[in-house]
């Protein structure tokens, strides 16, 4: 095995296990998640929503659609 290959493979064995042992935390966390620490968690996501303005030109028009336009357009041939 070259270097490389060694430090590559070593290197996502532990990426590998991180995300084993993130995603046990995280379904460790929400099995012991009381609902009222849910409920404050959600109230203060929602409420960063309000305190956006939005201009009149951004409300009628997001750039999703320009956007999607750009995915799908075929190069020349």
């Amino acid at each position: 095995m070259t270097p490389e290959t060694t430090t590559e493979r070593e290197w996502l064995r532990q990426w590998i296990g991180a995300g084993t042992a993130l995603a046990a935390k995280r379904r460790e966390e929400l099995l012991h998640l009381s609902d009222e620490r849910a409920l404050a968690a959600s109230e203060a996501l929602l409420s960063l929503v309000t305190t956006v303005v939005l201009s009149p030109e951004r409300r009628r028009w997001s750039g999703l659609v320009d956007q999607q336009l750009l995915f799908h357009r075929r190069p020349s041939p």
